[in-house]
């Protein structure tokens, strides 16, 4: 068992409102200067710029957990955490699809651009990828766990796009094992002893990526300890502790 410094949500270039400074590269450059060593890039209904990011975090020994931050049809944010880019792939490829039929416009939305591990641009994505998809909360949540990953309540201390705004509860039939709340949440949004929480960063820019001051318990400093760890149901003692 260990415990390692995480930050399991941030946004690439490839999410319109993430900066153009929000390269693989540059990501995990930050992370590792922050002393994080473990983290996932969860960028709009896609994760195809996952890939880019798992080769580019090699060279610093990051741990890269495939992520994406679906939009359900209420319009509430859900991160979903995967033990392999495949399966994070086929996710996104899904999301995709049930966006609507509306075109980004770089101007007004920001790019959406697909890289390498050495951020070089090799393509980008004409769909909009800040909209919500036609999939309720429960689909994205088993669709997730078809594919071996989990499905965690984003940012539930936000007045926007969270499940706590959007529907004013969570819903025990969703059977939720972990909830996020932002990083300088009140304490009182983690308060719930049902539920495992994570603090994140949700960035959107390099200087908003975590430093090294929340951990996460792990058999082993893997993607797969980190989604496994996630999806258990709360038996014991909090396990992710301010340093």
């Amino acid at each position: 068992m260990g415990r390692y410094a995480y930050d399991l949500h941030m946004h690439s270039c490839l999410s319109p409102c993430g900066d153009g400074d929000m390269t693989p590269h540059n990501i995990a450059a930050m992370a590792m200067l922050n002393g994080l060593e473990i983290i996932a890039l969860s960028d709009h209904n896609t994760a195809k710029n996952v890939p880019a990011i798992v080769e580019a975090a090699k060279e610093w020994g990051l741990t890269v957990v495939p992520g994406i931050e679906a939009e359900s049809a209420e319009e509430v944010h859900l991160l979903c955490l995967f033990p392999t880019v495949e399966a994070a792939l086929d996710m996104g490829d899904i999301l995709e699809e049930h966006l609507p039929p509306i075109k980004n416009k770089p101007e007004i939305f920001g790019e959406q651009l697909i890289m390498d591990h050495e951020d070089k641009v090799v393509g980008s994505i004409d769909k909009l990828l800040i909209n919500a998809t036609d999939l309720p909360i429960e689909k994205i949540k088993a669709l997730a766990e078809e594919r071996g990953g989990v499905c965690i309540a984003a940012h539930i201390d936000r007045s926007s796009n969270s499940i706590l705004s959007n529907l004013g509860f969570i819903p025990e039939e969703l059977n939720f094992t972990t909830l996020e709340v932002s990083k300088r949440a009140p304490a009182e949004m983690s308060a719930d002893p049902k539920y495992r929480y994570l603090h994140d960063s949700d960035a959107h820019y390099l200087t908003d990526i975590s430093d090294a001051v929340w951990k996460i318990t792990l058999e082993e400093k893997s993607a797969e300890a980190v989604v496994k760890a996630l999806k258990e149901v709360k038996t014991r003692e909090e396990s992710h502790e301010r340093t």
